[in-house]
Parts: C-alpha cells; structure tokens; sequence
C-alpha cells in the first residue's frame, strides 16, 4: 500500500475521533426516534457504518 493511502487511512481515523467526541455526539442526544431507534444510537450507527464503506474503498480501490 503507498504512503498516501495509508494516510487517507489516518486522516479517516483523525476525523472519527474528532466526530465521536463527546460534545459533537450530545448534539444527537434527543428523545426523538427515527424509524423507531433514537436519533443517538442512529447516528452512531451510521457514522460506524459510513466509515467502514470509506475503509473498505480505500483499501479496495487502492490495495497495492
């Protein structure tokens, strides 16, 4: 794998930190529910399930 993936990898990992932070996950901490699951954990899980789709194109579309 070159360099520049590897820190697209890094760059991905810095920016999920920064957005699961505390302070950016409380703005989703509501009572409201989307599709019957509330809005905290649905954006955890599609913050977790975007990220794993931009890993595996990474690695997929640049494996070396």
């Amino acid at each position: 794998m070159k360099k520049r993936h590897e820190q697209k990898l890094i760059l991905q990992a810095i920016v999920l930190l920064l957005i699961l932070n505390m302070p950016f996950v409380f703005l989703f901490n509501s009572s409201s529910l989307i599709l019957g699951i509330p809005i905290f954990y649905f954006s955890i899980g599609v913050i977790c399930f975007f990220s794993v789709i931009i890993s595996f194109v990474i690695l997929k579309k640049f494996y070396e």
